[in-house]
């Protein structure tokens, strides 16, 4: 497996792994990623200060996908975090929240936030065991949809 920056050529691949993995859980609805503008074209959407976009690749093909992007102040968001089926269970989104922590402290950010759903129950342990902890639903909340947030201090 090869992680690296998303490039336009993934573009495609990762909008339909993002709305597979959406639509597989109840979640292809209005007020979730599924329906975002830039879905289409998230590379350069993160092709800005502050912002990253990580691909998971094996043989090539996406298999999963990582990214962080502004939230407010020295607050940045952990943002879809998706992988394939074959991929899940194995520890690797765990992998992939503890790289973009990383990634997050090297930008400079002090805190990490993310939205998910209590659908992605399995996600929401994951981020529970990596120290993120539930917060009430903040009045920036991009996602309408999403039912469960959380934050955690990266230093």
């Amino acid at each position: 497996m090869e992680l690296t920056p998303i490039r336009p050529e993934h573009d495609a691949a990762v909008a339909a792994l993002v709305r597979s993995c959406l639509k597989e859980h109840g979640l292809d609805i209005p007020g979730t990623a599924y329906f975002d503008k830039s879905l289409e074209s998230l590379s350069a959407f993160y092709d800005r200060p502050g912002r990253a976009y990580y691909v998971l690749l094996e043989d090539g093909a996406v298999i999963g996908g990582i990214g962080l992007a502004e939230y407010e102040g020295d607050c940045c968001e952990l943002q879809k975090l998706y992988l394939t089926a074959a991929s899940r269970g194995q520890g690797t989104g765990s992998r992939l929240v503890a790289f973009i922590e990383d990634e997050a402290r090297r930008l400079g950010y002090r805190q990490i936030y993310l939205e998910t759903h209590s659908n992605l129950a399995a996600a929401v342990r994951m981020y529970e065991k990596a120290g993120y902890r539930l917060i009430d639903r903040p009045p920036g909340a991009v996602h309408g949809a999403m039912d469960r947030f959380f934050l955690k201090e990266l230093f």
